[in-house]
């Protein structure tokens, strides 16, 4: 069975002689940097060949998204941690600097965030103190939670035909403008906006390797019915990646509506958080309409009018958030 680390991209092999006594999950380090890799049980199967059409479907294929899941790393408490700093109105931007440097990997990469073009020091943040003295409690904060959803999302997903590049340019895309959105329509939903939009699309990381088992079944389906890939995603699978999504960020126990925000950014109207699914809804058309991080189930996107109707954002708009979301994407990626 071929591992591939998701740090140092170092491919590895595990035999199958290691895998037939598995009964569960197993969690193996990478040989090159030492990271630990949880490897499904529902995988080990599959490479054992004991897993055959016809796939499971509906609530049993849920059962094994579910050990997934599972399997997936809590939230660093590197993010516990600073939430509850943010929160603190005693607190201050070099309190959150000290929590931020417990995690090396994370560390580094808010650094390299932050020496980005976007908060104007490109070159210049040479710690994570000078980080905070710069950027302030806010800024900062936004910085560490792209680090963590750069952790999270970066892969590449072969189901959704999307490279790590493409998954991040898109996550970045719908969050900057699910940030404009937000300014214009309820700057109070700013925050929570960019974070949703950051992430909405995380349950993809779960059910890629479910998406290219049955890429064949996708495909004829797509060809012949005129629906979208969460279309799709339901009659194939029985659900799509929002449900999953849903599920991610309850197991990192993400704010009820931001979560639930992700859960319905296909079905806005459905929301009972309306506001926040319309935005990352809105945001996630518009970057998709800018060709940033297109995938396989970016070719047809069912666009919801009514969501565009509750913000109230006309064609004038919808230019003035691309304008913004290519900037932001150009000053991040540079």
């Amino acid at each position: 069975m071929l591992v591939k680390c998701s740090q140092c991209r170092n491919e590895f092999n595990i035999s199958d002689d290691e895998l037939r006594p598995c009964t569960s999950n197993i969690t193996v380090a990478c040989p090159a940097c030492g990271k630990d890799i949880v490897v499904t049980y529902y995988l080990i199967k599959k490479a054992l060949g004991q897993i055959e059409p016809p796939y499971l479907y509906g609530d049993e294929l849920k059962v094994a998204i579910a050990q997934d899941v599972e399997g997936i790393p809590p939230m660093p408490q590197v993010a516990i941690k600073a939430k509850k700093i943010v929160l603190d109105p005693y607190s201050n931007a070099s309190t959150l600097a000290g929590i931020i440097e417990q995690d090396q990997a994370i560390a580094a990469t808010v650094l390299k965030i932050a020496n980005s073009p976007f908060y104007g020091n490109p070159g210049q943040v040479s710690s994570l103190q000078r980080a905070a003295m710069i950027l302030g409690t806010k800024a900062l904060y936004e910085v560490l939670t792209i680090a963590l959803a750069a952790s999270v999302l970066g892969k590449n997903l072969q189901g959704y035909e999307l490279n790590t590049d493409d998954i991040w340019l898109h996550s970045m895309a719908v969050a900057s403008g699910c940030r404009a959105i937000a300014r214009r329509y309820n700057p109070s939903l700013e925050d929570d906006a960019f974070a949703a939009g950051l992430l909405h699309d995380c349950g993809k990381i779960v059910l890629d390797s479910y998406i290219y088992e049955r890429k064949i079944a996708f495909t004829k389906y797509l060809e012949k019915k005129n629906t979208d890939f969460i279309g799709a995603e339901e009659h194939i699978l029985g659900f799509n990646h929002a449900e999953i999504a849903y599920s991610l960020c309850t197991k990192w126990k993400f704010p009820d509506n931001l979560s639930t925000a992700i859960r319905y950014h296909h079905k806005p109207m459905q929301s009972p958080e309306k506001d926040l699914s319309a935005i990352v809804h809105i945001s996630d058309a518009i970057a998709i309409m800018s060709g940033l991080g297109i995938g396989y189930d970016g070719m047809m996107y069912h666009v919801d009018g009514a969501a565009f109707d509750m913000l109230n954002i006309q064609d004038s708009d919808i230019n003035d958030i691309k304008l913004y979301v290519g900037e932001y994407v150009k000053k991040m990626s540079g």
